[in-house]
């Protein structure tokens, strides 16, 4: 028998009838046609309201028409191929990956590796992050036009490079303490509670050119990258360990590694304008 698309044709038919094959094959290539064009109408509908926003005020309130209208265009239409193509990477390779290792890790019952993936993954996720990178670049280029920091190459890359380890380090442990919260069953508002109550400390405390680099840093965090693998591993864990639900034990972890970030970056904050 060959299966394919939801049909199933005895070989022998395939080769002795040449129609019932095309029949096969056109049948496969409707299905991925309709898949893809079903991905295009999604984004398409995601980006809609930012299209009409932007319009509207450009239209309305401006009243000009947009600079380089054809360089528009044509960028909107890689916006809503790449969001097309990304959602569909993250479906077929992210979230699976992401689950699967959890799984495995946590019927290996080792608490030492589990951790550690944990860790490694919020680090490396993070420092990856496209959002991260751009923000951290930014944020020394500005401290060295205002003096804060010395405005030589070097030094640009050295602070946005302590700033990006920091976040990261953070990220690593915010995803760590959230899966310790996952296995032990702690209340997540407690932590997260906790948690702002830090931040609020750390912003009386925080050197002022630093905080508002903090509050950002907690938001680019979660982004493109990191989201789809936490997320997965958060679901992915809490489906395997007995007494544990995905639905309210699960998420959650992205708030951590949206909240670590702020306190870590007060503190490299202390360290680089005291």
């Amino acid at each position: 028998m060959v299966w394919k698309s939801g049909l199933a044709f005895p070989r022998y038919l395939l080769i002795a009838h040449p129609d019932i094959k095309k029949l096969w094959y056109i049948k496969s290539n409707l299905m991925i046609i309709n898949a893809i064009l079903k991905k295009l109408k999604d984004a398409c509908t995601d980006l809609l309201p930012i299209v009409l926003v932007i319009a509207f005020f450009q239209m309305v309130v401006i009243r000009q028409p947009l600079p380089q209208m054809g360089e528009v265009l044509f960028g909107t239409l890689l916006i809503v191929l790449g969001l097309s193509l990304f959602i569909q990477g993250l479906e077929m390779g992210l979230f699976p990956i992401g689950e699967a290792m959890a799984q495995a890790l946590a019927r290996k019952g080792s608490l030492f590796w589990l951790l550690a993936f944990a860790f490694a993954l919020g680090f490396s996720t993070t420092v990856a992050e496209p959002a991260l990178i751009a923000v951290a670049a930014k944020a020394a280029e500005i401290a060295g036009d205002g003096g804060l920091i010395d405005s030589s190459p070097e030094s640009l890359k050295q602070y946005a490079f302590g700033l990006r380890m920091s976040v990261a380090f953070s990220v690593g442990l915010a995803i760590l303490i959230g899966v310790m919260r996952i296995l032990r069953g702690w209340p997540i508002h407690y932590l997260i509670i906790g948690g702002y109550v830090l931040v609020m400390l750390m912003t009386i405390i925080a050197p002022k050119e630093i905080i508002g680099i903090a509050y950002d840093a907690g938001g680019v965090t979660t982004s493109t990258i990191t989201v789809p693998l936490v997320a997965a591993l958060g679901v992915g864990l809490a489906s395997t360990i007995r007494g544990r639900s995905p639905l309210t034990d699960g998420f959650g972890l992205i708030a951590f590694a949206s909240l670590l970030p702020m306190i870590f970056v007060m503190g490299y904050g202390l360290l680089i304008f005291k």
